[in-house]
């Protein structure tokens, strides 16, 4: 038969339609046991499993057992907790179960109320318990009404109970058994929903409960605390802290003075941020003592005039400050080059500009350059100056006294001397008043005196005279002008350093000083003046570079040119002929003809 599906909400005796959706599926893959299992796919984890699409016992998503007097099925939901409902799927084999009771009816297509899976769950129990054992947990349902025509599939089952494991029971263990019961208990869970809250929670959205007096757990529905609250906590559930500066049980205690104003901690009474200035201790409830004062009475109070403690909160000092010291507080040092009695004394001319004492004004690290005296307040005096008065003045103009602080002269400096303190002797060929007189040639290019400007050690060559300033002169040169000039040109002086002739030399002579005679230039050629060099050849018998050395033995000629015949035992450097005789078997001027005797000899 076939038909328009329509469901209509069912309204039994402890039984909820709707899933109350605030609350959390508790059993959600938790660890689960059935009494047996049917086959290996039918383990107590399926109804577990989030998955119930396909209700045939043979799919995988239904828990199913072997069959029995009694059948158990339980899940640990990991601890106790507040439970509000158990929704329960029961296995159909996809076949519709239907329930023709008055108030749940649901028309299908198919219209069958002998499903044969209905007589297996008649007469199911359902237990909370915080061990594994049924009997120490509470009953929460027991069906004794159901028939095969009335009970529902899926079902949802208040139990507003707490505990750890839900247990699901049936048995065939008394017959004979109400009409429409199986002859046998076994399990056919396709899903168990368990449907609530954590423990110590409350309400539909399974609110925190507060801090309950003796950590007992509050009222599931109302979130009240039986036996009051905690320390620190107040309101009907206990979840509010102690506020408006008040702690501890029944928020009866006052905070003391915390930081910025804060609330203490609503249970100790201590401070989270520390004390306002001036106090101290857990609960910020005593004032600073022992010369200390401010935040945390970390801070030390100044020195006040006879040692009395400074306020509280702000450090200052009620009748003023010791010697030495400045400010609301007295803890400020004289600064600014002054001292003593409330600083209104003035320091003298500290080393490095310092701070003096503050209380009797001496320096510390001594005086400035110029200044001397415990306080620094004396200028040096007696041509001196400087740091500790411990240099000297240089030679000033007059004898006048340097300045005490630079050691400058006032007037100039004494001659010989230069530099702003007139300690410095004329120096890079300079003498006299103010060092503006040149030196002379000195020998060596050593500085003159710096007062007279003579040389010490003499003049440089070409010079003469004290200061060496004046250039040698009558045909004389180099040191003290005691050597004579050589043979320059048209009669002229050579130079007064080194005898060199400015137009060079006269002819036959030669050489940076003119003092050398030219060779046997050929053709009787003048040499050159510089080197003594001839401009084209020597003259016959001669060679070199100046030709002035005699032929070696075996050449003659000019420059030496020709070697002497070759048959010859030494010949004239000038023409070659064999003076000294030839060798045997030769004859000639130049040995160049056979001897007839020898050749005869030989024959």
């Amino acid at each position: 038969m076939y038909a328009v599906v329509l469901l209509v909400c069912c309204s039994w005796l402890a039984l909820l339609c709707p899933s109350v959706q605030a609350y959390e599926n508790l059993a959600l893959n938790q660890p689960a046991w059935q009494s047996s299992t049917y086959r290996s796919p039918t383990g107590a984890e399926r109804a577990v499993d989030g998955r119930y699409t396909d209700l045939r016992y043979d799919e995988g998503q239904c828990a199913v057992s072997d069959y029995g007097q009694t059948a158990e099925w339980r899940v640990d939901l990991g601890g106790i907790k507040y439970i509000h409902h158990v929704f329960i799927q029961y296995m159909t084999a996809n076949e519709e179960w239907v329930s023709l009771g008055n108030r749940c009816i649901l028309l299908t297509s198919y219209l069958d109320e002998n499903n044969h899976y209905t007589r297996d769950f008649l007469g199911f129990s359902v237990y909370i318990s915080n061990t594994t054992n049924k009997e120490d947990g509470v009953l929460c349902f027991r069906d004794t009404n159901y028939t095969r025509a009335t009970i529902p599939n899926p079902v949802n089952i208040t139990c507003p109970y707490h505990g750890r494991h839900v247990i699901y029971y049936n048995n065939r263990t008394h017959p004979p058994y109400p009409e429409g019961y199986s002859d046998d208990a076994w399990i056919g869970l396709c899903e168990v929903e368990v449907y609530g809250c954590d423990d110590y929670t409350y309400g539909l959205d399974c609110k925190r409960c507060g801090n309950c007096s003796g950590g007992v757990r509050c009222n599931h529905v109302t979130g009240t605390c039986p036996h009051g609250c905690d320390s620190g906590m107040h309101g009907d559930k206990c979840d509010k802290a102690c506020d408006g500066h008040t702690y501890g049980l029944g928020c009866n205690q006052s905070c003391g003075n915390c930081s910025g104003g804060v609330q203490c901690d609503h249970v100790t009474g201590i401070c989270p941020n520390g004390c306002d200035a001036g106090m101290y201790g857990d609960k910020c409830d005593l004032e600073c003592a022992g010369h200390t004062y401010g935040v945390g009475c970390k801070q030390s109070c100044g020195k006040c005039s006879g040692g009395v403690q400074c306020d509280h909160v702000t450090g200052s000092c009620p009748n003023g400050c010791d010697a030495g010291m400045y400010g609301d507080r007295c803890d400020l040092e004289c600064d600014g080059h002054t001292y003593g009695l409330e600083c209104n004394q003035s320091c003298g001319n500290c080393s490095g500009g310092v701070q003096c004492d503050r209380v009797t004004g001496s320096c510390p690290n001594g005086c400035d350059a110029g200044m001397y005296g415990d306080k620094c307040d004396l200028e040096c005096t007696g041509q001196t100056y400087g740091v500790e008065c411990k240099q000297s003045c240089g030679n000033c103009s007059g004898g006048l006294q340097c300045d005490h602080v630079t050691g400058n002269c006032p007037s100039g400096c004494d001659a010989g001397m230069y530099g702003d303190r007139c300690d410095l002797e004329c120096g890079g060929h300079t003498y006299g008043l103010e060092c503006n007189q040149s030196c002379g040639n000195c020998s060596g290019g050593v500085q003159c005196d710096h007062v007279t400007g003579s040389c010490p050690n003499g003049c440089d060559a070409g010079i003469y005279g004290d200061k060496c300033n004046l250039a040698c002169g009558s045909y004389t040169y180099g040191v003290e002008c005691k050597k004579v000039c050589g043979n320059c040109r048209n009669g002229e002086s050579c130079y007064h350093v080194d005898g060199s002739c400015p137009s060079g030399c006269v002819a036959g002579a030669y050489g940076a000083t003119c003092k050398e005679s030219c060779g046997n230039c050929s053709n009787g050629d003048t040499c050159n003046d510089v080197d003594g060099s001839c401009p084209y050849s020597c003259d016959v018998g001669v060679y070199g570079k100046t030709c002035d050395k005699a032929c070696q033995s075996g050449r003659y000629g000019l420059s030496c040119a020709k070697a002497c015949g070759q048959n010859c035992q030494g010949c004239n450097r000038f023409n070659g002929v064999c003076e000294f005789g030839c060798h045997p078997g030769w004859t000639g001027t130049f040995c160049e003809k056979k001897s007839n005797y020898v050749f005869r000899y030989f024959l």
